[in-house]
């Protein structure tokens, strides 16, 4: 139950912030949001997707078995595809500095494998 709340409130934190200054939550990856479109994509990947995953961690923290599994595994999974993505970026693109891609790219790894093991 531990690995499943502190992984939700980090999407929670990141899905408010994203609804409420997607300009903000974006910067540090050197992304403007000059076009409406534009923040209402972060809003949507970063604060819908973020919330609706700590809404699925909450149910996995409060139930046993096959859901709490699925829950589980799924959203781990889809941390490790993040990541796996950052790593395809560094084999095609130039290098970056460690913040904040290689930051979040240890951050996914490390929370997609603990929702894994937790189950």
């Amino acid at each position: 139950m531990v690995v499943d709340t502190v992984v939700g409130v980090f999407f929670l934190g990141m899905g408010i912030y994203a609804l409420a200054a997607p300009a903000a939550l974006i910067r540090p990856f050197g992304i403007r949001l000059e076009h409406t479109v534009a923040r209402y994509e972060i809003r949507a990947v970063y604060g819908g997707f973020g919330l609706a995953m700590a809404a699925m961690l909450a149910v996995a923290a409060t139930h046993d078995g096959a859901l709490r599994t699925g829950i589980m595994v799924t959203i781990g999974i889809a941390l490790g595809g993040m990541a796996f993505g950052r790593i395809i970026s560094a084999v095609l693109d130039d290098r970056i500095a460690f913040y904040p891609n290689w930051f979040y790219c240890i951050l996914e790894m490390v929370a997609g494998a603990a929702l894994v093991s937790a189950c």
